[in-house]
């Protein structure tokens, strides 16, 4: 029996669709970074309603050359209208695959192809949405490692308590606003530079709506390419809202079985859940965690979080986990562990 509150969103999102297209509202595909091996590739995208694009608006997308749609950005990203049980057509490798977008208009599928190891682009489109390009990250069968990396206060620094984040990160900043944490972004590419086609994956508890401008923030600030998890707003078929923890604990365990070979480098922060989560995922798959990086959070930022700012001298849960309060303080101890061959890192104020 589906969840009351899911059953008013559903009708909701029933009444808003409705009103949309009678203002003549057209479909969307908004695509998200896809990853896979030569054989299954996972493809995710959301289907939206939106006002037409104006030719003004086309030429100034074309002449930004960035992928970014002007009609889903910033705030309007949530207040976009998903299509509910849409048909998407998904063309990769020679071969057209029709799925079904969620209640929420999302599509994460899994489909068989015969790709080469590499970047590979998927095309996507609805019977009344132009096609749009996804692209497709195709991990080569003799890589061994991978990184894994949550977001906030991870990858970008926030400086909000946790039950403003959400709505900060949605209705008011852009890519532009948002702060890169010291030394995180060639930390990053390091350890991807250290495995030549290692698969980088962002895991964060944020929800889809903001995965364009996050996915600007990566590039603009110079993160390696990866694909972007992230998860649904609003309530479920058996509950009133969806767990972020559960969301990453999913994930964890599903790479840990589509790569059964690939050891992962695991990056968080001990702001929340991170380091239990992890903790977890390593006694239950401990063949699959390379390394766990998690990065200090200051007094103050630990505050904000909701809990004490830990004592820096605080001993190691294992010899695979190394704390630091950024990029470059990690990178040294990665070092140590062999994982990264140069661990010269600017420093946060070079």
């Amino acid at each position: 029996m589906m969840h009351r509150a899911a059953r008013i969103e559903d009708w909701l999102h029933d009444k808003r669709e409705k009103f949309a297209r009678r203002r003549g509202h057209k479909p969307i595909v908004i695509p998200y970074t896809g990853y896979g091996t030569p054989e299954r590739v996972r493809v995710l995208c959301r289907v939206l309603l939106a006002k037409p694009a104006t030719a003004a608006a086309v030429a100034r997308k074309r002449r930004r050359n960035d992928g970014r749609d002007a009609s889903i950005r910033g705030w309007r990203s949530f207040l976009s209208v998903p299509v509910n049980d849409v048909t998407v057509t998904i063309d990769i490798g020679g071969h057209a695959h029709r799925v079904q977008a969620d209640r929420g208009g999302v599509v994460d599928t899994v489909m068989d192809v015969a790709l080469e190891p590499g970047w590979h682009t998927a095309m996507l489109h609805t019977e009344a949405s132009t096609p749009v390009e996804a692209p497709v990250f195709v991990v080569a069968p003799d890589v061994r490692r991978g990184i894994i990396s949550d977001v906030d206060d991870t990858v970008m620094v926030t400086t909000l308590p946790r039950p403003l984040l959400a709505a900060w990160n949605t209705f008011v900043l852009d890519e532009h606003a948002r702060v890169p944490t010291p030394g995180m972004a060639v930390l990053l590419d390091r350890l991807a530079d250290a495995t030549p086609g290692a698969p980088v994956i962002y895991l964060s508890t944020g929800a889809w709506n903001v995965a364009p401008t996050l996915s600007r923030f990566l590039s603009r600030n110079l993160y390696p390419a990866g694909a972007l998890l992230l998860t649904d707003w609003g309530p479920t078929h058996d509950r009133l809202f969806r767990s972020g923890r559960e969301h990453k604990r999913e994930n964890l365990r599903r790479l840990a079985q589509e790569f059964p070979e690939m050891q992962w480098i695991l990056i968080g922060d001990d702001g929340q859940h991170d380091e239990a989560i992890y903790s977890e995922f390593q006694q239950d798959f401990p063949q699959s965690v390379a390394a766990v990086a998690i990065r200090r959070l200051s007094p103050s930022e630990a505050v904000l979080a909701g809990r004490r700012a830990k004592d820096a001298v605080e001993a190691k849960p294992d010899p695979l986990w190394v704390y630091g309060p950024d990029g470059a303080s990690l990178a040294t101890q990665l070092a140590d562990l062999g994982l990264i061959v140069d661990p010269g890192l600017p420093g946060p104020t070079e």
